[in-house]
């Protein structure tokens, strides 16, 4: 859930303040962009060399910075974040927060948040159970930030009770669960095919195309980072994928791709069908090289089973399928004619006439097609891009 985020994280003068350190490297494993602000105080707990290079990224404490004579704009960095994290947060801290009060960079950039905030509170037992430390933690819950309650254990005071902030590992652990639960496809499963497929011809050639998988791998991600469990069917690529919630399957042909996209035909919600799937394999199949002493004169071939069209027979009245078109002339209504033949809910279509998309690029210029026929055109983008944009169609449908 945290892959590709941009983390601000605020470290306040707190004695657990020694935790921050792993905090940093635990959020940047799970591949999350961390940038830290201190307050000044803070930084006679953890200096800020050992954050900035944990973090890789400037550590800032200041609202100007005395080196290079320019401002640290809060605005800029609350406007970065997509979520902030408060931890440790100290009882002069709590307090600053819920009266609105700002007299350093880390207030400040809060109060420019506009992203979801969470807290983690650390102090001694009997300023914890205070009564005004309750009803600053009350009021700020109040106004949508989020309390990560500190766990029980030994205090630096030698007392034994609740204030200890809670390990890093379980803070990280709790906003992954908490974005999950509130992400629009949680629950939701995912079935998105993807890659090239190849036929062989003999054990040593084969007919296939140029497609990289990257598109098919940037839905992929976007999906999972929405909290759905994704089912990705991959044919032969090189991308790599990391994210927990992709469940990977390789393939080789497209008889392989159409049997596990039948395997799971009734276990998805939304089905994407990306990849390019080889229309014609040979007709048969040589268990040897060919060689060119053996009279070889042409190759047979014979049609692939049209997988979308598989499914499309198969669909639900609760699923929503998404196909890909790849066309080079009459590209509107060619793909037209193909959602309403595959009874698809959406259609994305790819030209080859465009410049720097498509095939084993990093961008991609597309039409999203609808069953009402509106057309949305966008511009050159990068993959991860288009795949926020067919998201944002798909989850406007949906609701």
């Amino acid at each position: 859930m945290l892959k590709d985020k941009n983390v601000l994280l605020g470290i306040t003068a707190s004695i657990a303040a020694y935790k921050s350190a792993n905090l940093v490297r635990i959020l940047k494993k799970k591949g999350a962009n961390v940038k830290v602000v201190q307050t000044p105080k803070s930084l006679e707990f953890v200096t800020s060399l050992t954050l900035s290079t944990l973090s890789e990224n400037p550590v800032y404490s200041e609202m100007i910075n005395d080196e290079y004579k320019t401002w640290n704009n809060h605005v800029d960095l609350g406007a970065w974040a997509d979520l902030m994290l408060i931890a440790p947060v100290s009882a002069k801290t709590l307090s600053k927060m819920a009266s609105g009060d700002c007299d350093n960079l880390l207030l400040a950039s809060y109060l420019s948040a506009k992203c979801p905030v969470y807290f983690a509170p650390a102090m001694d037992l009997d300023m914890y159970q205070h009564n005004s430390t309750k009803e600053n933690i009350n009021k700020l819950t109040s106004i949508s930030n989020i309390l990560i309650p500190p766990t029980s254990g030994e205090l630096a005071s030698g007392l034994v009770g609740e204030g200890r902030m809670e390990e890093p590992e379980k803070i990280v652990d709790f906003i992954e669960k908490d974005l999950k639960d509130k992400s629009p496809l949680n629950g939701k499963t995912v079935l998105i095919t993807a890659g090239p497929t190849i036929e062989k011809i003999d054990n040593v050639r084969f007919i296939s195309n140029f497609s990289s998988g990257k598109m098919g791998v940037s839905i992929a991600n976007k999906a999972a980072n929405l909290g759905a469990n994704v089912i990705l069917i991959l044919g032969p690529s090189h991308q790599r994928v990391f994210h927990n919630n992709i469940n990977v399957i390789n393939v080789v042909s497209a008889d392989d791709m159409l049997c596990e996209v039948l395997r799971y035909k009734d276990k998805f919600d939304i089905g994407i069908f990306s990849a390019a799937v080889s229309d014609f394999k040979p007709s048969n199949l040589s268990l040897k090289k060919i060689k060119k002493s053996d009279d070889f004169k042409e190759i047979k071939l014979t049609l692939n089973k049209d997988i979308l069209y598989e499914i499309s027979k198969e669909k639900k009245s609760n699923q929503y399928l998404v196909g890909f078109a790849l066309e080079t002339n009459n590209e509107i209504d060619n793909s037209i004619k193909k959602l309403e033949n595959k009874n698809l809910d959406l259609i994305v279509l790819n030209s080859l006439n465009d410049e720097n998309a498509g095939f084993n690029y990093d961008t991609n210029k597309v039409t999203i097609i609808d069953k009402q026929k509106n057309i949305l055109k966008y511009d050159l983008k990068s993959k991860d891009d288009v795949a926020n944009d067919l998201f944002t169609k798909i989850l406007n449908d949906i609701r």
